[in-house]
């Protein structure tokens, strides 16, 4: 016979090439799976101190928890500084804006102090009055106080002086009479009180 084979031979006989092939590469170990991880062991300087490490690691650990109480102790205390800032500004951002309603309570004021007693009774100037009475429900819960000072020394810290008269009433540097209220909340003077002082 010739040793010539057909196509359909030689293609069964590579099939059965890597099958026999791949059995015998099952069976094989990698080197590298066998060979263990080698132990590593710590290696210490010459002549060290055990004990003396240890004691310079424990120093450095206190270190390192002082750092970070002090850190934590610093930022409690930026939050406490930053929102009494923002609660601050939030006041003084309150306080601006009433003291732009001052001259309107102003207008309240010597509105009423003009009521003819004919009309007093009317039901028109009590819904007025009540309007009136809001703001000053308002100023009062901003803990916003008038300063009317009449009889009272002249405080230039409280006060505006439009003039001075002689007074058989008042004590010299005493306020005869307020001219206009001022108002403030706490320590900031929203508007000084402008008077007459005796002379």
């Amino acid at each position: 016979m010739s040793d010539v084979k057909s196509p359909a031979e030689e293609l069964e006989r590579e099939d059965e090439t890597p099958a026999a092939n791949a059995g015998a590469e099952d069976t094989a170990e990698p080197v590298d799976a066998v060979e263990a991880a080698p132990e590593t062991e710590l290696e210490l300087p010459e002549g060290a101190n055990l004990i003396q490490m240890l004691i310079e690691a424990q120093k450095e650990a206190k270190a390192n928890e002082d750092g970070w109480q002090r850190s934590r102790a610093e930022f409690a205390n930026y939050k406490k500084r930053t929102e009494r800032e923002r609660r601050e500004l939030f006041q003084r951002a309150a306080l601006d804006t009433l003291k732009g309603l001052l001259p309107i309570i102003d207008d309240f004021d010597r509105a009423f102090e003009s009521v003819p007693e004919a009309i007093g009774e009317d039901p028109w100037i009590g819904g007025v009055s009540m309007i009136q009475r809001k703001f000053m429900t308002l100023l009062e819960q901003y803990e916003v106080e008038a300063i009317d000072p009449t009889g009272d020394p002249f405080d230039p810290n409280l006060h505006q002086a439009i003039g001075a008269e002689e007074s058989d009433e008042v004590e010299s540097g005493h306020v005869i009479e307020t001219l206009q209220k001022g108002y403030r909340a706490g320590d900031n003077v929203l508007r000084l009180a402008l008077v007459k002082v005796a002379s």
